[in-house]
């Protein structure tokens, strides 16, 4: 099985290292394009079912908050250990070959978590998959800004995070289809992960080569080149990992029903859903750095709001912004990453994002869980708004030094 790029790597990394833009690599393939976001889709897909769907069976059993958020910190903490191996194994097995595995031993995982229904059994489970989903992600996204012209790369990946984002909403949303006991919510799940595997081998002729050209860059090392990037990264994880592990936690404290709260979830995914594509050519228009200033402020006035809009109207466009703006984060850092670095490099920031956004995960729902144990539910907005305090203030005192 071989990785058969649609556009020859030479065209790449022409385009980067000369800047020039001939109509040969402004030319979109479409086909590497179509395949390598479906997979990712559909993996959102289960991923989304996931969080909120274990929530809420732990909830029911009544296991704390505490004990919920660490145990939703597990595939975080996979993401985290299995990052530093990308991409050497991605060079080694080859991009392709490493994502089918993946999905086939992600499936198998959530079959095993829907047989064991423990929290202490979860644990080690959910681990299992972050390491399976994270190459999925690591090698999609190094594939994507690698064929994507540069001229184009704000709406590109604002599609990009547009439509898996969509997959993220469609998995709590089939909660409300099938509800949240038995084996039906996980069959859709294990479906997903296995029809990923599928679509990578329809397309595999048409994907490319992963970045081999310029020095060898390790993940430790990367932490050195971007900093503030990789911090942003961090703020988005611990938004969107939070908010699906304990939104359900936050909301029951509230008196909402369970379906209620599986459609505020689906809402803030779809909120994510419909604003990258519009983020992203507001990026290529007024650059990427103030976009991404423009949404840690937004992320920090709708974590004030959100105590009084919860039970009124008002928290259904209030949590739709919301998650607009907070993968937003995201999503710009994935722009800047392209703009900023190419090659080995490249791939040792995708993996290192990845491992951040583990971090970010596996730090914002223990401690956000923490919090809300000690100073009641309002914990998880107060926790939000001080990270996105931090970030704002980071941005705007580099903006000063110029």
């Amino acid at each position: 099985m071989n990785d058969i790029s649609s556009v020859e790597p030479a065209d790449v990394s022409d385009r980067h290292l000369h800047g020039t833009t001939s109509p040969r690599a402004d030319r979109i393939p479409w086909a590497a394009m179509a395949g390598i976001i479906a997979t990712v889709t559909v993996f959102a897909v289960a991923q989304g079912l996931t969080y909120p769907l274990l929530s809420f069976i732990l909830e029911r059993q009544g296991t704390t908050s505490g004990l919920i958020g660490l145990s939703a910190a597990m595939t975080p903490l996979g993401f985290i250990l299995s990052a530093p191996f990308i991409p050497a194994l991605s060079r080694r097995v080859g991009g392709a070959r490493l994502t089918i595995l993946c999905s086939i031993l992600a499936a198998l995982t959530l079959m095993t978590i829907a047989w064991a229904q423990d929290v202490w059994a979860w644990m080690p489970l959910r681990f299992l998959l972050g390491v399976f989903a994270n190459p999925l992600y690591v090698i999609s996204e190094t594939w994507l800004i690698s064929i994507t012209p540069a001229p184009r790369r704000g709406r590109i990946m604002g599609l990009y995070s547009s439509i898996v984002s969509g997959g993220f909403a469609i998995g709590p949303l089939s909660l409300w289809l099938t509800g949240t006991e038995g084996w039906p919510p996980f069959a859709i799940g294990i479906a997903a992960f296995l029809l990923c595997g599928l679509i990578v081998l329809a397309v595999v002729p048409r994907l490319p080569d992963m970045p081999g050209e310029g020095e060898a860059t390790t993940v430790g090392r990367f932490f050195a080149l971007a900093p503030l990037l990789l911090f942003a990264v961090f703020t988005a994880a611990a938004f969107e990992q939070t908010l699906l592990s304990l939104f359900a936690v936050y909301g029951a404290a509230l008196g909402s029903a369970e379906e209620r709260i599986a459609s505020l979830i689906t809402c803030f995914i779809a909120g994510n859903a419909v604003l990258q594509i519009l983020l992203g050519r507001l990026a290529e228009r007024l650059s990427s750095t103030r976009m991404m200033l423009f949404c840690v402020l937004a992320c920090l006035a709708s974590c004030l709001l959100l105590p009084s809009a919860f039970n009124s109207w008002l928290i259904w466009p209030l949590v739709f912004a919301w998650g607009g703006v907070s993968f937003g984060i995201y999503t710009l850092s994935l722009i800047q990453l392209g703009e900023r670095f190419t090659g080995q490099a490249l791939i040792a920031g995708n993996a290192t994002f990845a491992l951040v956004w583990g971090i970010g995960g596996i730090v914002g729902s223990p401690a956000t869980g923490l919090a809300m144990q000690l100073i009641g539910h309002q914990g998880l907005p107060l926790s939000l708004g001080l990270l996105s305090s931090v970030l704002a203030a980071l941005m705007m005192a580099r903006r000063r030094r110029g």
